[in-house]
């Protein structure tokens, strides 16, 4: 059954099953806590809809979840990982797709990818000197 897409940004039904396995497990201690009022997949189209369109956080639109729960969220993904790993999942599939390794074996750097100051070496690092002429100011 496909979900009605509010945004253009919200996921799709195909997309959310990839990026809900690669989330970290519900930890389960035992006790049992208040239930989300907030699914994570709204969670996640609030984030993509902040990250696409650019808007404050604070202007998320007021039928996605509280802008300061989804910063939330964000900055749990982004600091467990979770987003990195979405992120190489999707990789993965789009380097499949195009009949390519899941991962890829070499990397090309060419000289325009590196950039240097023109004069390079130890002349470059080294600080530039103070004139030893008066200033017009001085005493």
């Amino acid at each position: 059954m496909e979900t009605l897409l509010v945004y253009s940004t919200d996921l799709t039904d195909a997309q959310w099953l990839l990026i809900e396995a690669e989330l970290p497990p519900q930890k389960t201690s035992g006790r049992t806590g208040r239930p989300r009022k907030y699914g994570l997949r709204a969670i996640f189209n609030a984030i993509f809809y902040q990250l696409r369109t650019g808007c404050q956080w604070r202007l998320l639109p007021k039928d996605l979840p509280p802008w300061n729960l989804v910063w939330v969220y964000f900055c749990r993904f982004r600091d467990d990982g979770t987003l990195e790993r979405i992120h190489a999942a999707l990789r993965k599939q789009v380097r499949k797709q195009a009949g390519k390794r899941a991962t890829p074996t070499a990397v090309i750097l060419d000289s325009q990818s590196v950039k240097t100051t023109e004069k390079g070496g130890r002349a470059a690092m080294m600080a530039a000197r103070k004139s030893r002429v008066a200033s017009a100011i001085s005493w």
